[in-house]
């Protein structure tokens, strides 16, 4: 049986690895993205079960969360985003831009499973 695909954009090293490890851990086989400008057509491409971003990235994440959003083939993929504990103006930016969620960086590290969940909740 395959595992299910998630992609992680990020830069900073933690929790970026943390993140990594994680859902290897939890099952899934994980494609490390770096570079925005083409995290949408990287998404298209591999279509992963679910996308988490770290909106503190350089480049213009909040646009290609949107493009995703916008494309029929990839608004269905859920997008979890996430910014340092202090960056609320980022988070809003992200779930302004789309993000089925956009969180702390403590939530993403510390209640991954949880997120995943609600993330790829079918309604």
């Amino acid at each position: 049986m395959l595992h299910p695909l998630a992609i992680v954009f990020y830069e900073r090293l933690m929790p970026g690895s943390q993140l990594l490890n994680r859902l290897q851990d939890l099952g899934y086989r994980v494609l490390a993205a770096d570079n925005a400008a083409r995290l949408a057509a990287t998404v298209q491409q591999e279509m992963p079960l679910v996308l988490i971003v770290d909106l503190s990235a350089k480049g213009d994440i909040c646009a290609a969360i949107d493009a995703i959003k916008r494309t029929p083939e990839t608004t269905h993929v859920p997008v979890i985003a996430f910014a340092p504990d202090n960056a609320s103006q980022l988070i809003a930016a992200g779930q302004k831009a789309g993000a089925n969620l956009a969180v702390g960086e403590s939530a993403i590290t510390s209640y991954l499973p949880q997120l995943l969940d609600q993330a790829l909740q079918v309604e």
